[in-house]
């Protein structure tokens, strides 16, 4: 079985985002820049389905600019057999990337595809949701164990009030939480071989997919700092600030 997996190539995580002069957007020239964490755990557990025999190639998919190469080559190095760059230079929203993603499917025929559940960067956990109904697949969302029996998948989902198991129906969409795993550090070696492994370069145009913006973003602005706590004595001295100068109460 062939498994497709994408990842985004986000703002390093231990990087402090600075807004854009412009207010509208964050700045990325001359920053760290890294691949979404809830993607490299997409690769892993991909990674892990094919080394006990559950798939036989893993194919990378990136969204992004030139640089983006960069996300690919370390999903390579992780163990990936090879990669797809669909060239963008602009930021793309939720619904754009799940259209290409859709194109990629198609084109590629996975059995599985995996995707981090939201990127650091947006925040949206949107992309997921979308493909699987582009597609008309079933999906897993928020996975912290995959299990594949024959065609099927069963998916322990995080929720509100614990876990819950869903079984889905093979091809199928499931989107990463935290604790599905811990992401290898590629080693020495397999960076150098996963610049040998094949990364072709793709367009959106190539998959027909419009990624025409929907949404127009009027203004970023950082979060205001904390204000310093204050001691206080008595309980009766809390409630008496919770309720007349926090009014939370």
């Amino acid at each position: 079985m062939k498994v497709l997996v994408a990842a985004k190539r986000v703002v390093d995580p231990n990087v402090k985002v600075r807004v854009k002069s412009d207010g509208l957007g964050v700045e990325l020239a001359n920053v760290k820049m890294a691949m979404n964490p809830f993607d490299e755990i997409a690769v892993e557990e991909a990674i892990r389905l094919k080394e006990v025999g559950k798939a036989d190639e893993i194919v990378v998919v990136s969204i992004g600019p030139a640089q983006a190469q960069e996300t690919l080559r370390t999903a390579l190095a992780m163990g990936a057999d090879r990669a797809i760059l669909v060239k963008v230079d602009d930021q793309l929203e939720p619904l754009g990337v799940a259209k290409v993603l859709k194109g990629v499917v198609e084109a590629e025929k996975p059995g599985l595809v995996i995707l981090g559940k939201q990127a650091t960067d947006d925040d949206s956990n949107q992309t997921g949701q979308m493909l699987a109904a582009l597609l008309g697949w079933s999906q897993g969302t928020f996975a912290s164990k995959v299990v594949l029996e024959g065609n099927i998948a069963k998916v322990t989902r995080e929720v509100d009030g614990g876990l819950q198991t869903v079984e889905l129906k093979l091809p199928a969409i499931v989107t990463t939480d935290l604790r599905l795993n811990q992401p290898r550090y590629a080693s020495l070696p397999n960076i150098m071989k996963a610049k040998k492994k094949p990364l072709d370069e793709k367009s959106p145009a190539d998959f027909g997919a419009d990624v025409t913006p929907r949404l127009k973003v009027l203004k970023t602005e950082e979060p205001g700092g904390r204000k310093a706590g204050v001691k206080v004595k008595t309980v009766a001295e809390l409630v008496d600030k919770l309720k007349n100068e926090a009014v939370v109460l």
